[in-house]
């Protein structure tokens, strides 16, 4: 396995143990990380009004009382650690671009004058690079108004950069916005590097498609039973509800069905068993399929073809 020539400088992240996989979905355009948090700016200023003067036989009336003008809070964020995930054209000169940041989630930031000829930004909002993210605003879509190159991750190419894409469309369809999810984050920089060192695809996605579905909550304990509250055993057959989670798999069950152990070397994040690699991919399909609800995943089929996922 390759070494990386420049050390990643997100904080807290193992690349040793984070391992994360994902399975098939994706999109263009990453912006980095390498920031801290968000800076709060713009105090609320009072504007006192002037008490009425009186004197010892008559009150002089003050003039008309206005309303103290209280600014908006601005919402500012600097330094902040993001990929872009996907952009797209905003009127003439304009992008649209989806951020997976680190401590404030996936956000949608307009990047004004990105698409001039001599704009800075042009070579900076690429897809799969960290990268520094600064933005400004309260609304829906805010005002990206820094990105900078970190550094640190080498290009994904052939297989691995469709499969980068595949990561990144799974994130814009299955995240909500403005919902933070550091550790998944952590997760998605691992599967980068370990699909940029040439690790075995299938087993990288299937690592982040499960981390993907535990951190937004819609993937339970595989090591334990719904059904019977037991441990999981190894030499059973099990089905994944996908609202509560595995039990005893029934004749009559049009789910996949797969051996407890499958469901145990998932949550260790082992995959050596050809059993276990074969089980996981139809499991999390079907899975991903239905949180889905329906939604394509344009990336898929690709993948299927070039890699037998």
């Amino acid at each position: 396995m390759h070494t990386a020539t420049n050390s990643y400088e997100y904080p807290d992240i193992d690349m040793e143990t984070l391992a994360p996989d994902l399975s098939g979905t994706a999109l263009p355009n990453p912006v980095g990380q390498g920031g801290q948090g968000l800076e709060k700016a713009a105090a609320i200023t009072k504007v006192a009004t002037p008490a009425p003067t009186q004197t010892k036989r008559q009150t002089t009336k003050s003039a008309p009382r206005r309303s103290a003008t209280v600014p908006e809070k601005e919402h500012r964020v600097t330094a902040q650690p993001g990929f872009v995930l996907h952009s797209y054209p905003h009127k003439e000169t304009s992008l649209i671009v989806d951020i997976f940041s680190r401590d404030h989630g996936r956000i949608a930031l307009v990047a004004k004058g990105a698409k001039r000829p001599h704009s800075m930004l042009r070579g900076v909002l690429q897809t799969f690079q960290p990268l520094s993210v600064g933005w400004s605003g309260k609304a829906e879509v805010r005002t990206l108004v820094a990105a900078e190159w970190v550094g640190g991750l080498l290009p994904l190419e052939k297989s691995a950069l469709l499969c980068g894409f595949y990561l990144n469309e799974l994130l814009v369809k299955l995240l909500a916005r403005d919902d933070p999810h550091p550790v998944l984050f952590n997760h998605y920089v691992a599967a980068l590097n370990q699909l940029a060192h040439d690790e075995p695809a299938p087993i990288v996605l299937r690592k982040f498609e499960l981390a993907l579905m535990k951190e937004t909550g819609v993937a339970t304990d595989f090591t334990v039973c719904t059904s019977t509250g037991n441990v999981i055993d190894p030499q059973q057959h099990y089905v994944v509800d996908p609202e509560s989670g595995p039990r005893i798999a029934r004749a009559a069950d049009r789910w996949p069905s797969v051996l407890g152990k499958t469901l145990l070397d998932m949550e260790r994040q082992d995959y050596s068993d050809a059993v276990t690699q074969a089980q996981s991919k139809v499991l999390m399909r079907f899975l991903l399929a239905h949180q889905l609800g329906g939604m394509p995943l344009n990336t898929r089929q690709i993948l299927i073809d070039l890699l037998q996922l």
